[in-house]
Formats: C-alpha cells, sequence, structure tokens
C-alpha cells in the first residue's frame, strides 16, 4: 500500500466513495493509487500538463499493477477531460491564479462533475470568493494540515446543478465576507485546530511588518501601513468568529 503525506492523505480522504476521479496536476500519481488501492474509487484519469511528471505517474502505476484502472492525459488543466467522465475533479498543489484559469476555462466540464477537492498553495481568497460568487458551487468542508512547516489549506466542494449559491445571500457585513474568503468559513465555524495555529502565525508576522514600517515616511509607506491593519483586523475577527 503506496504511504501519502499527511496533506496528500487529507486530500483524499475529502473524496467521495465509489467517485471516478480526475487528478489534474496528478505530478506522481500517488493519490490515484492510493484510493485504488484503498477500493475507495473505481477509476481514475491523471492528468498532468507536463510529460514528465505524467510518465513518472505511469512508472508509479505499473509499479503496483494498476494501469488497467487509471487512465494518462497529458492536459492543460481539464482541457482533456470530456464532460461527464469524472464524478470528483482533484486540483491541489498548484497557485490559485492557475486554478482559477482551470476552474473558468473548463468550466462546463467542471460542473458536469459532482464534486470538487481544491488545494491552492496561494490566493485562496481568491479561489472562495469565485466560488461564492460565481453561484452553483457550496465548499462544505475545509481541512487544513501543518506539514514541514507549511500550512495547507483545503476544500471540498459540491457541485450544485441550479446556479445560486445560497451563501452569498447570507447576512454578513462585506469584513465578514473578507474573513471567510481568506480563512474558511467551515475552519472557522469548526474553529479548527491547525487555523488557530495558522491565525497566530498570521498575526506575528503582520506584527513584525508594521515594526519594519514604523521609522518609515512616505505615502506609499503609510497605504502599506494601513493594508497591514486590515489585515490585523480580519485575522482578529477570525479568532472572535462565532463569539
Amino acid at each position: 500500500m503506496i504511504k501519502l503525506s499527511e496533506r496528500l492523505s487529507h486530500l483524499a480522504d475529502m473524496v467521495s466513495n465509489g467517485a471516478v476521479l480526475a487528478d489534474v496536476g496528478t505530478d506522481h500519481g500517488y493519490i490515484p493509487i492510493y484510493l485504488l488501492q484503498s477500493g475507495k474509487i473505481p477509476k481514475a484519469f491523471a492528468m498532468d500538463i507536463r510529460k514528465d511528471p505524467l510518465q513518472r505517474a505511469k512508472e508509479h502505476t505499473a509499479a503496483f499493477g494498476l494501469g488497467d484502472y487509471i487512465t494518462f492525459r497529458l492536459s492543460d488543466g481539464v482541457a482533456g477531460l470530456l464532460e461527464g467522465e469524472a464524478d470528483c475533479i482533484l486540483i491541489a498543489g498548484m497557485g490559485g491564479n492557475v486554478m482559477l484559469h482551470i476552474l473558468q476555462e473548463g468550466e462546463a466540464v467542471i460542473r458536469s462533475a459532482k464534486e470538487l477537492v481544491l488545494q491552492p498553495q496561494s490566493d485562496i481568497s481568491g479561489v472562495r470568493e469565485y466560488l461564492y460568487r460565481k453561484g452553483g458551487y457550496c465548499i462544505d468542508r475545509e481541512d487544513m494540515v501543518l506539514e514541514e512547516g507549511k500550512y495547507y489549506p483545503m476544500m471540498h466542494v459540491t457541485i450544485e446543478k441550479d446556479l445560486v449559491n445560497h451563501k452569498q445571500r447570507e447576512a454578513y457585513s462585506g469584513e465578514e465576507w473578507q474573513v471567510v474568503y481568506r480563512y474558511g468559513e467551515c475552519l472557522l465555524n469548526q474553529r479548527q485546530g491547525v487555523l488557530q495555529d495558522y491565525l497566530r502565525y498570521k498575526m506575528g508576522t503582520y506584527e513584525k511588518i508594521l515594526e519594519e514600517l514604523e521609522n518609515r515616511a512616505g505615502e506609499a509607506v503609510q497605504l502599506r501601513r494601513q493594508e497591514v491593519l486590515a489585515e490585523i483586523g480580519f485575522v482578529e475577527r477570525a479568532f472572535q468568529w462565532g463569539g
């Protein structure tokens, strides 16, 4: 049985039982191999924009005797996937801007699935905001792990057939939505332990930036100071969430 890192293990846990998986940016192919070995999924598509990672995934799959259960496709995002081929589309280990590009350019394919598992490496607030504002997506589970000194937030997204996003109509203020986009409604409501550590880390980072700006002058410095103070306010609101 292949052994996954904590980050990959938590991502694999978010995939629904019996789902046909499309692993976008599969790299070594570890998640589909693990899910097939555990009997959680019947088959998978392993996709990557680069030939070398896809070849490594093929070699790993062959070594575990799973070649009949994984289809490999060289693909920019979900461009190589047909509508309805996958129940679950997993996109992880890439920047938020790249992920947004995949979600937008491949929207028809994305919406033909039942669920998404997403783990942006950056700009997760932009990804969350897109999903809330776009409509038809419901972030119903979130998780965060700390691995080798890095924080990895991730989310499970149910794809709704009507395009209404009921969450966006809830009575959150503008500031509260900014907190949700940054730190995740599910994580905030659960007061998830790793999130609390992450909030303390972010607070320390912002306070250090303020110290560095303290003896500097200029319009750009003042603007940056206001931006940092706003972020500190969002962190404080996250600490107080639900209180």
